[in-house]
């Protein structure tokens, strides 16, 4: 498993003054070692972390660290490929600022796809508790008859193109890995022409995890939904946190 962790978690301040997103704590223990404690659970024997800011107070036993010294002018995308070399036959991304339990995870693992996506079908009463507005942080999902992912990460106005919310969780597998590095390679392309990657309004290294699925689909891969009903939790904000610590003690991540 790789876990996304370089980012400065500036809305998180002043508790990310002096210590990494993912070391923020929940229920008495840090995000990432919630993930980790998940990982192993779940059997996943291997945990890889692309960390950057403050990345000093991130070393573990058993958890291999790796650095995106650049994490100030890059994006999740951008963390993932720091640990390239690690991807091997298939793994298991994660965002470093949510948090779930082992049955989460073995859902994941147990689901075939190439490319397995989490998706939360129940989003929109967690959205609601977290926004004012929902619609202003929601992003497009759509799915087919096949579960085939057809449009993620775009904007929306309504509630008609969201069927369910990304988690930041993601499983590459066999040919997802080989899909997942040729989309990456024709982004790199077209970043050293000049151009933003697929005529998107992002450059490389600014790309969003859900602007390169995105790219994926477009570019005929299959990117399977894998349906969720909540047991997660995500932390981006200190309303978040403060949201998550009542939940977590309501038993939602059970």
């Amino acid at each position: 498993m790789i876990i996304l962790a370089a980012g400065q978690g500036k809305r998180l301040r002043p508790l990310t003054d002096t210590r990494p997103k993912c070391l923020v704590e929940l229920g008495g223990r840090s995000l990432l070692d919630r993930q980790i404690e998940a990982a192993h659970a779940a059997g996943v024997d291997e945990v890889i972390v692309v960390g950057g800011y403050l990345a000093e107070q991130l070393p573990r036993p058993n958890l291999r660290l790796v650095l995106n010294p650049d994490y100030e002018t890059t994006n999740m995308v951008a963390t993932l490929f720091c640990a390239e070399s690690l991807f091997g036959n298939g793994f298991i991304m994660s965002y470093g600022d949510i948090a779930y339990g082992p049955a989460l995870l073995r859902t994941l693992l147990a689901d075939p796809s190439p490319v397995g996506v989490v998706v939360d079908r129940d989003w929109r009463d967690y959205w609601e508790m977290r926004f004012d507005d929902p619609l202003s942080d929601a992003e497009s999902l759509r799915i087919d008859d096949s579960g085939q992912i057809q449009s993620i990460g775009q904007p929306v106005s309504d509630f008609d193109s969201v069927e369910a919310q990304y988690t930041g969780l993601v499983a590459f597998r066999d040919s997802g890995v080989s899909a997942l590095r040729e989309t990456y390679a024709k982004a790199q392309s077209d970043d050293d022409a000049g151009r933003f990657p697929f005529n998107g309004c992002r450059p490389l290294a600014m790309l969003h995890m859900t602007d390169l699925l995105q790219i994926m689909i477009d570019l005929g891969h299959a990117v399977c939904a894998v349906p969720i009903r909540r047991g997660w939790v995500e932390i981006d904000s200190l309303s978040d946190l403060k949201l998550a610590r009542r939940l977590v003690a309501e038993g939602a991540l059970a």
